[in-house]
Order: C-alpha cells, then structure tokens, then sequence
C-alpha cells in the first residue's frame, strides 16, 4: 500500500475536525476525498504531507511509519490551491528548485525540467516568469515542481479551485494523463462532484471530519449507503417510509428491501431515486408500476441536452421527504425527473413512476445524557422514554473534576443507567469543566438530541441566584448547535407538545425540530403564538401559522394553532403550558436584538428557568 491512515485524529481550537480516520490507498491509485468546507480533508491532506501531525493514530508511506517525520523525508509532492511558485524565479528555476536542494546534478534537472516542461503542456516556456503566465499555466508550473523529484505520493489540494470551468475541464484531463503516465499515487481533495467523478479510481466521502464511505464513483452514486453521500453526491429525492414484513411501504407504494440492507420491523426506511430514474407519461402506468402520483409541473430548467423538471404530486401517507428539502408550508411532495431537451412536455399533468431506486441502509439515531452522578434521575427515565420510539440509541456521559475521581463516578453512572432501566450504547466519562466537555462530546460525536438537568453546586448559589438554572445549562446552550432538552420534573409519556413559535427562520426550526420529535413519538402539537395585541397576530405572523401546521401535516403529525394574548410572550407560554400540563414545551435561542451576539436569549432563558416540565432548546 502506497498510503495507509490508522485512526488519525485531529483538534483545532477544542474542536475535532478529523476523527479517528482509517484509510488505505494502494500504489497508483487516484482516491478523491470529496466533501463540503469546513469536513477536515485538506486537514488529512496537510497531515500525510508533514504539514501537521495528527493528536492520534499513525501515518504510513510505503510501509514507512511517517508520523512524526518532516516533511522533506516523506517523498511527498503536495499542489496546493494558490499554486504557490516563487514569483522571483522563471518557470524553469521554479520547476527545478526541488531537486536544486536535494544537490542533483545540473545536467539531470536539466533533463527532467525539460520532461516535464513538455509532459504537462509548457515546452519552450521555461523562461517566462509568474507575471508573464495565465492562472492555468501557473498551475501546470506548481504541478511539474511537484513532479520534477518523482515523489512517491502526489497530493494536490483543490488545486483548480482558482480556475475557470473551461481550464479546469482541460487540466484535469492533463492532470489524469499523467498520473497514469507515471503510475504515481495520488490523493486530490475538492468539493467539486465532477471533478471527483472525473478523476477518481475511488473517492471518499467526507463529513464533519468522519469518513463516511469510500468506492467507485460509480457505486457510491448508485448505491450509496448513508444519506448524507446519497444527498452530497448528485441530486435525488429520498422519502422515508416504515419497514413491514420485509417490504418498504411509502403509501400505496411498496418496495422490496434487499438482503444486504436489512431493516427491523416498523424502522424508518430511506428510499433514494435519482431524476433519471423517474418516468414520465401522461396516462397512468401498467399495473405493477412503482407508480408514485400523478403530478403537475411547477418548474422547468433547460440544461442543453436535457430539461429538468420538478413535479408538485400528492403527498403518500405515511411518508415523510427529506430530500430535497421542502420549502416551509409546503405539504406536497416534490419530485425531480429529467427528460430529452426535445421531448415534448404537451401537458402540464404527468404521472410519475420509478425506474429505478435504493434503499439506503437503516438510519441510527443517538442521544446524549449528561448525568452528574447523583440527584434526580428524570433525564434517564427521560431518555428512555424517547429512546424507543426514536428507534435511538444513548451515550450516558459525566463529567468528573480529575482523572482520579473518573473510576468512581463511572460506577455511579452504572448504578443509576440500572435504576432507570435505561440501554446504553456507551458510558463516557470526561474530566474537566462540565459545560465544555458537554460540548467537546457533542462536537465528536453525531448526536440528535442532549438530555441533562439544570446543575447547580453549592459553591455557584450566588452565581445562579436569577435564573436558577445553573452555569452548566446556560454555556451549553449559548453554544450548542444540537437541540437540547433541559428536563425539569418527571413525565411518564411523551403525548403533548407546545411549540412556542414566531415568524421568521428561527420559528421555522422550531417548528421542524418540534415536529420530527411529536412524529416519532406519535404526540399531538399546539402551536402557540402570543401576542400583547387584542387584534390578533398580523398578516406575516398568521401566514407564518399556516405555514407552520402545513409542515407538521407533512409530517403526520396532528397539529392545532393557539393564540394566546399576555402581557409578555413569557407569561403567555408558561401560562398556557401549566393549563395545557403539555409534556415538553419547545423554544428556540433566538438572539437578542443587542451587540453582544454572545448572550443567550432573554426569553428561552426566562421559560426554562419558569417552567416546571421538560424544554426542548432548538439552535439557530
């Protein structure tokens, strides 16, 4: 094997952008590790190049362990975005600098500046210098420094992200040709899907610092296994539906799960299907058709070769589309299909059937508990409750003062997991500050949910006197971007929610992430509005309302609208929670309209610190 990553991990700033990633890339192959900004690739790119070392895990070259090694001793060529030539020398000085300081022979770097002047398209241009070349030719110059010592691994950072389409197209035809020309291992790292498919012998996919699957780029378009590299790679439209004797059931569509993809009885099944895969005809297929709806055509985009048009149909009971994302208030369900550009589309009204599809493999779900070790144990019995019926799993975590006291703090943790009956994937314990190890677990590990109570230490009263809530909660939630159930008192059932909602975005989330709870957990809705005017809500806030219970429809979940009319928005939530004895109430940290950003918001302060039930807390 060329390159080999065991288990490299990697922190910036408290936060883990690589983690724990496992990889092998054997000798001559192209691999393309593909993923949005900010996912850790050119991260893993700067660690197997030397440029920075990994917190864990091993890197090895050629069965060399490179770890620890600088970056002059890996045999590494590394491209990078800004082409990073030395504007002061000529295309020649540029190209034969590397093998300058490793003292080669003039008569040798002359020979291989020449080589590879001619190989990637600027022979006779050896003199020119930076300012005399275009941005494509500049990188032909960066590529050929990195070639011109024959290293054994090429890496090459976005490294036609600068570039225009016509000139990417032409280099990385050019760039293919001569890694296959020199049999030279490569890693390129892009977000650039075509780029990707056009290069890769495999590409990887990557989010949030985590390898998500790797293979051909062929399979993983097709036949992807996780949602997030059904959505990233291509467009497509995944629905969820439920799993029932073996079958996938969206509506009166049904669908065979296949062997490699099983799903338990009654689990949430993904189904993808790419717009191709959708046809399209005006009268209603043969029987025995995947027959998704009949449709009207709302939109139509003319692509050249093609035209790409997007069905509003009926919407399949039981059945829930995540992709792609529907528009807030919208019930249907919204399907891309693509036909012939001279296809003639004489109707507006098509039936849609499918030609073909993939059942992605049975999504987990995780929460998080934080549990101090003592106290009350609702977020456990909490935790149990949603556990079930979310078909999730839980890491219980705690958070000791010192290494020391972790051993004793675990067996209390095991104690208390027992007493609420609770299943637990894993037991973490963490040492340090209780908030930021809150939020270091929660940026590691992908979480849907964090369940804790307010902790409050004798020592902090005067600190806390306000709110009662407790410095732990409040720095969680100024900072988490997962939504957090602060759990006050005991519930038995999840079967009511209050969704505290006003117009604008942050109403929007909280009211998608209020609803996807109250659908799993088969609870009704009452989406509350409160307003200090006796006239009622105005136009944008009512529209906002309609909008709100369509997307809980959309849902299947059983919605009504409350208006309710208080001094304050505070006292109209809590009011209506105790009369209502709702079983969460949910709120969003909506920013105060103050320059200091960092606060958390007033009102979700002033109703967790009020309310006697359970807060669902939904970031921005």
């Amino acid at each position: 094997m060329s390159i080999v990553l065991e288990e490299i991990t990697k922190h910036y700033g408290g936060h883990l952008i690589v983690d724990h990633i496992s990889l092998k890339v054997p000798d001559g192959e192209f691999f393309v590790l593909l993923g949005a900004s900010g996912s850790g690739k050119s991260t893993i790119l700067r660690m197997v190049a030397g440029l920075a070392s990994p917190d864990a895990g091993r890197i090895l070259l050629h069965g060399t362990d490179v770890t620890y090694l600088p970056p002059q001793h890996r045999g590494v060529g590394f491209v990078f975005q800004n082409y990073s030539i030395f504007r002061h020398m000529s295309v020649a000085d540029n190209i034969e600098f590397g093998l300058k300081i490793r003292k080669a022979p003039a008569s040798e770097r002359a020979a291989r500046r020449e080589e590879l002047l001619d190989m990637v398209g600027l022979a006779g241009l050896g003199k020119r210098f930076v300012s005399q070349l275009s941005g494509g030719q500049q990188q032909r110059v960066a590529l050929a420094r990195a070639l011109a010592y024959k290293p054994d691994v090429l890496l090459l950072d976005e490294p036609f992200g600068a570039l225009d389409v016509r000139i990417r197209s032409q280099l990385r035809r050019s760039l293919k040709q001569i890694q296959r020309k020199l049999k030279v291992t490569a890693i390129l790292v892009t977000h650039d899907q075509e780029e990707a498919f056009e290069l890769a012998d495999r590409i990887g996919i990557l989010d949030r610092g985590r390898l998500l699957e790797a293979g051909p780029g062929e399979s993983l378009y097709s036949r992807p296994k996780t949602l997030f590299a059904a959505t990233f790679l291509g467009a497509g439209t995944v629905l969820v539906g439920r799993a029932r004797s073996d079958r996938a059931h969206f509506g009166t569509l049904s669908l065979p799960i296949p062997d490699e993809v099983p799903h338990d009885e009654g689990a949430r099944v993904q189904l993808l299907f790419r717009p191709e895969q959708v046809a399209l005809t005006p009268e209603a297929p043969e029987p025995g058709a995947a027959v998704l709806g009949r449709g009207t055509i709302i939109e139509q985009n003319y692509t050249g070769a093609s035209r790409r048009v997007r069905l509003r149909m009926p919407r399949l009971q039981g059945t829930r589309q995540i992709a792609p994302a529907l528009p807030f208030g919208e019930e249907s369900l919204l399907v891309d299909a693509v036909v012939g550009a001279d296809e003639p589309l004489d109707s507006n009204h098509f039936w849609a059937s499918l030609t073909g599809w993939h059942i992605l493999q049975q999504p987990p779900a995780r929460l998080m508990v934080f549990d101090s070790g003592a106290g009350p144990i609702a977020p456990l019995n909490l935790a149990r409750i949603l556990a079930e019926p979310m078909n999730a799993s839980a890491t219980l975590l705690a958070v000791s003062r010192d290494p020391d006291s972790a051993g004793k703090l675990r067996d209390a943790l095991s104690r208390r997991q027992q007493e609420a009956n609770l299943p637990v994937a894993d037991l973490r314990v963490r040492h340090g500050n209780p908030a930021g190890q809150i939020l270091a677990e929660q940026a590691e590990t992908v979480y849907e949910m964090v369940l804790m109570a307010p902790v409050i230490r004798k020592r902090a009263l005067p600190d806390i006197r306000k709110d009662g809530l407790g410095a732990t909660v409040l720095k969680v939630l100024r900072k988490t971007d997962v939504p957090v159930l602060v759990v006050k008192g005991e519930r038995q059932a999840i079967s009511r929610i209050l969704i505290c909602t006003a117009a604008g975005e942050p109403g929007k989330s909280d009211v998608r992430i209020g609803g996807r709870v109250a659908r799993r957990t088969g609870a009704s809705v009452s989406l509350l509005y409160v307003t200090a005017e006796r006239g009622g809500p105005g136009p944008l806030a009512r529209a906002h309302l309609e909008n709100a219970a369509a997307t809980l429809r959309a849902l299947e979940v059983n919605s009504e609208v409350l208006i309710r009319h208080a001094p304050t928005p505070t006292e109209g939530v809590l009011t209506e929670a105790r009369r209502g004895d709702y079983d969460i109430i949910v709120v969003g940290i909506h920013r105060p309209r103050s320059r200091r950003i960092l606060r958390t918001s007033d009102f979700m302060k002033q109703i967790v610190a009020g309310a006697d039930r359970p807060v669902l807390v939904v970031p921005q």
